[in-house]
């Protein structure tokens, strides 16, 4: 049984991720944290992860950039390992993970989705071999209205899988939109694309459960979650 923290938790993905632990019978929440430190869950909550006096095996974190570094700071005191899904991190907040990462272990991604990461290595070899031969490239990425981020982290993830640093990426913020990748090659009289939807955030809150069992007991540095389902 891993035993998880979870930062975030009274946000609409820690919900998500507290309905699927309570399915799973290889993983429970101990403890939770957030600003909002009303308890409605079947285990307390904390209003910071410093104030949180329960062992856990790891920490998930599905909260807001600006926290970040504060957490970062907990888990290196508290010898926890972290499942970092907080998008919209500065580039001196990345600057951070990495000095962290030779402290803890730390498993770091924009999308935590069976498909995404395996789109993800498709895309590696599909860029290796549309590049080469001159074809355009586009990724358009849709979110619903209230995503602060633009472009998404999993858009940027993806045009750094193809390997073109000047990939156009289209960003629509509207409606209940859960998530929608559309990768395009544009060559001379054909076009390629390849899309991934996501339905329910219920996605995310499982690969982020299946991240928090692969990353408990394991060594300081950075993972991603190809190292888990690939």
């Amino acid at each position: 049984m891993v035993d998880v923290i979870l930062h975030g938790c009274n946000g609409k993905m820690g919900k998500f991720v507290t309905i699927l632990a309570e399915k799973d019978e290889a993983v429970r929440i101990v403890a939770g944290v957030d600003k909002c430190s009303e308890n409605a869950e079947n285990y307390p909550v904390f209003t910071s992860l410093r104030d949180c006096n329960i062992s856990a095996d790891a920490v998930i974190d599905f909260s807001d950039a600006v926290g970040t570094d504060e957490l970062l700071s907990a888990c290196e005191e508290k010898h926890l390992p972290l499942v970092l899904c907080t998008t919209g991190l500065s580039q001196e907040q990345q600057e951070n993970v990495k000095k962290f990462v030779k402290k803890i272990p730390i498993l770091q991604s924009a999308n935590m989705s069976v498909g995404i990461t395996v789109l993800s290595g498709l895309l590696k070899n599909m860029g290796k071999e549309f590049l080469s031969r001159g074809y355009d490239v586009e990724i358009i990425e849709k979110h619903h209205r209230y995503k602060k981020d633009a472009p998404s982290g999993t858009a940027i993830a993806l045009k750094k899988a193809v390997g073109e640093e000047n990939i156009p990426i289209l960003s629509v913020r509207s409606g209940t939109i859960v998530g929608e990748h559309q990768v395009m090659f544009a060559g001379e009289d054909e076009v390629i694309e390849i899309k991934h939807t996501a339905y329910s955030k219920s996605i995310f809150a499982k690969g982020a459960l299946e991240a928090a069992k692969f990353l408990a007991g394991q060594k300081a540095g950075l993972y991603a979650m190809e190292d888990v389902f690939l």
